[in-house]
């Protein structure tokens, strides 16, 4: 089969590093929030390809994280006035029903942050040992992207184009202003207690230390929303490569982004959709179906005409099929039948398979 390689911008063959076993990593919720459409639509395109991947006879370790440390998170239980970890367990046991009540099935691992802090350390010490982070008296540790000559070919930026300002903190201490934070001194709770003071993890060094616990240093796939690409998954790769001297994912997948009315969703805008809400209204499978409808690498527009449309299809889908006692197998084109796996195998098109499938039934 083949899959489209974000960090090669074109369809490869797939080659797993082990015959018939697939080792595959998703970033995963930061939970401080009820799930959004735009969430079901990334985490079910990976259940939609790690069924695919079961289908096709391979074994699949398939590892989604949770973060359940960040200043989102912290903020969220300031305002409530709780302590943060009543806001993630919350939000956690909210995620889990909403992905069960859209059939989404749970990874095979799924680690937190806050369990992993000295698998996090351990990797912050390799990177600072070897150069590749820094640190003033007071300061957080960062690291230095100059070590690192192939920072941005994950999203094709040369250094001097870098935005600095996506979710990365201009410091006077740093060396580069496009450094980011690996741990980060302070005193606001939660902390742990490290080498370099009190403090708490920064955020891509969180997803770089998981993976390689629980996929090693090289495995077959990272994945992640397309918002993701940089600086996330870019720091991920900087860091991994220069902590482990090896190559990190070999290949990268991304979930474009899905927009209402035409819009980026947004509470202020007044059209932030949440699962559970969308749910009231209409059936798991009309959203299921609303996402394969389009590819995955291609935006989505949610639309009330646009759900209703695919309430539509899968209503007449189920009509065509509800006497299965009449439905003559000899009948069906086997070419057609061949074009709809076809298509899930040439980077899981499953709106291309939907079609078929509608011409079959």
């Amino acid at each position: 089969m083949k899959i489209f390689n974000s960090q090669t911008s074109s369809k490869e063959k797939f080659k797993p590093l082990k015959k018939g076993k697939i080792n595959m990593y998703v970033c995963g919720m930061t939970i401080y929030d009820y799930c959004h459409i735009g969430h079901a639509r990334t985490f079910f395109s990976f259940d939609v390809m790690v069924n695919f991947f079961k289908y096709l006879n391979y074994e699949v370790n398939y590892v989604r994280n949770i973060t359940d440390i960040d200043d989102k998170i912290i903020q969220k239980a300031k305002e409530e006035e709780v302590p943060f970890s009543l806001i993630t367990d919350k939000f956690i046991k909210a995620m889990n029903d909403d992905f069960k009540a859209l059939n989404i099935q749970p990874p095979s691992i799924e680690p937190k942050v806050s369990e992993h802090i000295e698998d996090i350390l351990e990797m912050i010490e390799n990177l600072e040992s070897n150069n590749f982070a820094y640190s003033g008296e007071n300061s957080d540790v960062y690291f230095d992207i100059e070590k690192f000559p192939d920072y941005g070919k994950l999203s094709n930026r040369v250094q001097e184009d870098l935005d600095s300002g996506s979710r990365v903190e201009i410091d006077k201490n740093k060396k580069n202003p496009n450094d980011f934070v690996l741990w980060k001194k302070t005193s606001e709770e939660p902390t742990w207690d490290s080498k370099w003071g009190r403090g708490r993890p920064g955020w891509h060094i969180e997803c770089s230390a998981m993976s390689n616990k629980y996929l090693g240093n090289n495995f077959d796939i990272h994945g992640g929303g397309l918002d993701l690409k940089f600086p996330h998954h870019e720091n991920e790769i900087a860091q991994s490569e220069c902590a482990n001297d090896s190559d990190f994912a070999n290949y990268w997948i991304h979930v474009a982004p899905l927009n209402v009315d035409g819009k980026k969703m947004s509470k202020s805008l007044g059209n932030y959709l949440t699962i559970r809400d969308l749910l009231n209204d209409y059936h798991p499978e009309v959203l299921k179906t609303f996402f394969l409808l389009t590819h995955y690498r291609k935006p989505i527009n949610f639309t009330a005409s646009s759900i209703n449309e695919a309430k539509n299809i899968l209503d007449k889908l189920y009509e065509s099929l509800k006497d299965a006692k009449k439905f003559d197998s000899s009948k069906v084109d086997r070419k057609k039948i061949e074009s709809f796996k076809e298509a899930l195998e040439d980077d899981f098109n499953t709106s291309k398979a939907l079609k078929i499938l509608q011409k079959i039934s």
